[in-house]
């Protein structure tokens, strides 16, 4: 469990092809990477991924097939920053919302409006997803966990303030980029008591 309060930005060093995945060697630095032990959870991106190997800073990660097709993991290139949280310590501070780090699929930046030194940004999400969204509802976003402005049918924005714009890949996105998005995990499961009871539609869209 984590919380979507980025820890630090790593960076990609090697995706190197392991089929049926990938293994992601990731320069965490000294904040995570000089604390980590093998078998520990991280959240790269939002995604929780399991330590395999520590070298200094350098972890390794294994990502499978499922991983990379619902995620921007796979889509990753050397130096290209990340998104790095540690699990959540049981006494530590709540300071985001429970993130489990299962990503539900990819969002798609559509546009950013400017209003220095914030910033709101608009994405869509696959029409499967969108009912999870609520204004002032809960959301991660390539990890980092916001608080939802507005909704339409298929989109929704967030209001980046200065730091997390500076500390988090999200200052650096552009439209058409795709960030790994997970809605609240209260929505999923209200979802699924309604679904047990015949009261949700069952012919919800396709995951796309």
């Amino acid at each position: 469990m984590f919380t979507g309060l980025v820890e630090t930005m790593g960076r990609l060093i090697e995706l190197i092809d392991q089929p049926p995945g990938k293994r992601l060697r990731i320069d965490a630095g000294e904040t995570i990477g000089r604390d980590a032990s093998i078998g520990d959870s991280v959240c790269c991106n939002g995604c929780c991924l399991t330590v395999i190997g520590v070298e200094n800073d350098v972890l390794d990660f294994e990502a499978g097939e499922e991983t990379l097709v619902r995620t921007n993991l796979g889509r990753l290139a050397p130096g290209d920053p990340i998104n790095l949280e540690r699990s959540l310590a049981a006494d530590g501070r709540l300071g985001g919302h429970y993130v489990s780090g299962h990503v539900d699929a990819l969002a798609t930046l559509l546009r950013i409006e400017p209003d220095p030194p914030w910033a709101k940004l608009w994405f869509r999400v696959p029409a499967r997803w969108a009912p999870h969204l609520a204004p002032k509802g809960s959301v991660t976003l390539d990890g980092v966990s916001l608080t939802v402005v507005d909704v339409t049918e298929a989109d929704f924005s967030v209001a980046l303030i200065p730091h997390t714009l500076g500390v988090t890949t999200l200052g650096i996105r552009r439209s058409g980029d795709e960030v790994n998005l997970e809605t609240d995990i209260l929505a999923k499961y209200i979802e699924r008591q309604l679904e047990a009871r015949g009261t949700w539609p069952n012919d919800k869209p396709a995951d796309s």
